[in-house]
């Protein structure tokens, strides 16, 4: 593959990439011992997995249509909707000092400053998600302590920040009752795309954990997520000045269909 997370064609060098980006290191003060790495950061090409196979973190080889490779693939393309969101907020919030959005455990009301919020939010959700590609590229039925050691993530504490977001942002939304239509500006559908695609990442990681091969917390981690989502894509219409599109009362129905 061509991903530049894929060093020396493998998931492998994920678990160390994830430390680098909670740490903010550049890659290329990473130790020379990282396997791929140069002085001036790491090859992109690298033909290993030219033969439809791919290495886990465990030094495991793949097919690359497995399952666990399914879901690495949507939790990087989630994280890749993340960064599109990230960015049609930057701009929606350009016109708002960041002095306006200070306070992180609280919701401001609606508006640029609101969009702004936003932004270190979706950027840790990003470096969160590395830890969780770590643990799915670890495979717990096959992988050594010392690997398991290595990865992992607190599903429950991570929840708990999230609903304690949603909370605070439902508290400066209209109560929904009927289904809403994706859309409502550029941050606000990037923000459903991102749900959707969490979604996707949550149903490719349910047979991982059936099977033993993936902590429970991540499924729990990424159902919490998608919900984030729903509702930060919600508080970013209104904070762009959209109206949100409802399905018609005529066909009454669940508001979201969110489990």
């Amino acid at each position: 593959g061509t991903r530049a997370h894929k060093v020396e064609g493998s998931w492998g060098m994920r678990p160390a990439l994830s430390s680098l980006a909670r740490s903010g290191q550049r890659l290329s003060a990473a130790t020379p011992a990282l396997r791929g790495f140069t002085r001036t950061g790491f090859t992109v090409y690298t033909r290993t997995g030219d033969k439809g196979k791919s290495s886990l973190f465990n030094g495991e080889r793949r097919r690359k249509d497995d399952v666990v490779f399914d879901a690495l693939g949507a939790v990087d393309e989630l994280s890749a909707a993340i960064g599109l969101a990230r960015a049609h907020c930057e701009e929606g919030a350009a016109g708002c000092a960041k002095e306006e959005a200070v306070e992180a455990s609280v919701a401001p009301a609606p508006g640029p400053a609101g969009l702004r919020w936003l932004l270190p939010q979706l950027e840790g959700a990003q470096r969160l998600l590395l830890d969780v590609g770590s643990a799915i590229a670890t495979p717990q039925t096959s992988s050594s302590e010392k690997h398991l050691q290595r990865v992992g993530i607190d599903g429950a504490a991570e929840a708990s920040v999230l609903e304690a977001r949603i909370d605070t942002m439902d508290a400066q939304l209209p109560p929904l009752t009927v289904f809403i239509l994706p859309g409502g500006g550029a941050p606000a559908a990037a923000l459903h795309m991102s749900r959707a695609v969490c979604r996707r990442s949550e149903r490719c990681v349910v047979p991982l954990v059936e099977a033993g091969d993936c902590p429970a917390e991540v499924g729990v981690y990424l159902n919490r997520l998608s919900d984030y989502f729903f509702v930060a894509a919600r508080y970013a219409a209104a904070s762009a000045g959209h109206a949100e599109e409802r399905r018609g009362d005529d066909k009454a129905g669940p508001a979201t269909g969110q489990v």
